[in-house]
C-alpha cells in the first residue's frame, strides 16, 4: 500500500497543475521534473510523508488521540524536511516543536485533501465503525470540516474495502455513498481536479472503477489535471488492496522512487508491518 501510494504521489507530482502540453507526456515512461517546482523526479512529496506518519501510528499501536497524532505529524517532518506542503503549513511545521504546540496554535479548518491524502491505511481496522472514526479523529488535527472529515472517511474506507474483501470492485461507490453521503462517490468525475478533498476522492474513486491495473489506474489519476499527486496517492492506495488490480506499475517507477533513509525500502518494510495488522 504505502509503495504504490508513494509511486503514485512522486509520479503524480511532476504533473500537478501543469499544462495539458505538459500533460501529454503522461505516459508513464519515468518521473518529470515539474516544470515550477523543485521536488526531484522519484521524490515523494507531503502525501507520503503525512501517510508513513499514520503508518508509524498504526504499527506502533499509538494511542489514537489529536495530541499523538500531532506528535507523529511534527516527528516525520523534522525528521526529514521536504517540500510539497502548502507553504502556510510548511512554515508553520517549521517552527514547531511539539504536538502541543501544533495542537495550540493549528487552525484546522481546511477542507482540502490533506486529511484524505493521508488516511488510506487507516482501512487496515477491522470494523467499517472503527475506520469512520479514526479517519474522523485523524481529520480534525488539521481539516475539522465537514467536507474534509468526509473525505478522509472516504479515503479510509476504499482501502478498507479491498483489504476486508466487503464486495466486488463495482460496488465500491455505492458502497461510499451508502457510508459517507452527500458527495455522489458513484458519479464519475470528469473534468479537472480542484483543491477540495472530496474532488480528489470522487477521481480517485471514478480511476479505480474504470481500470482494472494500477498502470491504468495511475494514467487516469493524472490525466484528469490538477491536484493529481493527490489523486494518484489515494487511487493506488485502495488499487493496490484490491484482488481485481492488476499488480504492474513499471519497474522503472519501483527502482526510481527516492531511497534513502525514508524512501523506498523503508516504505517497504513499513508496509509489511502495517498489513500485518490486517485482521484476517
Amino acid at each position: 500500500m504505502l509503495l504504490e501510494l508513494a509511486i503514485g504521489d512522486a509520479y503524480g507530482a511532476g504533473f500537478e497543475y501543469v499544462s495539458k502540453r505538459v500533460l501529454e507526456r503522461n505516459d508513464l515512461s519515468g518521473y518529470l521534473q515539474h516544470p515550477r517546482y523543485s521536488t526531484r523526479p522519484g521524490q515523494y512529496t507531503d502525501d507520503t510523508q503525512m501517510s508513513i506518519a499514520i503508518a508509524e501510528a498504526i504499527v506502533a499501536d499509538d494511542r489514537w488521540t489529536p495530541l499523538h497524532l500531532a506528535n507523529r505529524f511534527v516527528e516525520v517532518f523534522h525528521r526529514d524536511p521536504r517540500e510539497g506542503y502548502a507553504s502556510r503549513f510548511y512554515a508553520f511545521l517549521q517552527q514547531t516543536q511539539t504536538g502541543e504546540e501544533f495542537l495550540a496554535n493549528i487552525q484546522p479548518n481546511s477542507d482540502k485533501s490533506g486529511a484524505a491524502m493521508r488516511a488510506g491505511s487507516v482501512g487496515i481496522f477491522a470494523t467499517v465503525e472503527e475506520v469512520l472514526e479514526r479517519a474522523s479523529i485523524q481529520a480534525q488535527v488539521t481539516h475539522n470540516t465537514p467536507a474534509g472529515i468526509s473525505a478522509a472517511q472516504a479515503s479510509a474506507l476504499m482501502t478498507h474495502y479491498f483489504l476486508y474483501d466487503l464486495g466486488v470492485k463495482s460496488a465500491l461507490g455505492k458502497f461510499l455513498d451508502s457510508h459517507v453521503p452527500g458527495y455522489q462517490w458513484n458519479e464519475p468525475w470528469q473534468g479537472e481536479v480542484g483543491a477540495q478533498g472530496w474532488m480528489s476522492v470522487r477521481a480517485a474513486v471514478t480511476a479505480v472503477l474504470r481500470h482494472t491495473s494500477l498502470s491504468a489506474i495511475l494514467q487516469d489519476c493524472v490525466r484528469f489535471g490538477g491536484d493529481v499527486d493527490t489523486v494518484a496517492t489515494i487511487a493506488l492506495a485502495a488499487g493496490s488492496c484490491s484482488q481485481e488490480v492488476t499488480q504492474d506499475l513499471p519497474q522503472h517507477l519501483v527502482d526510481g522512487l527516492e531511497n534513502e533513509t525514508y524512501g523506498r525500502d523503508y516504505l517497504c518494510d513499513l508496509d509489511v508491518k502495517l498489513l500485518d495488522k490486517v485482521q484476517r
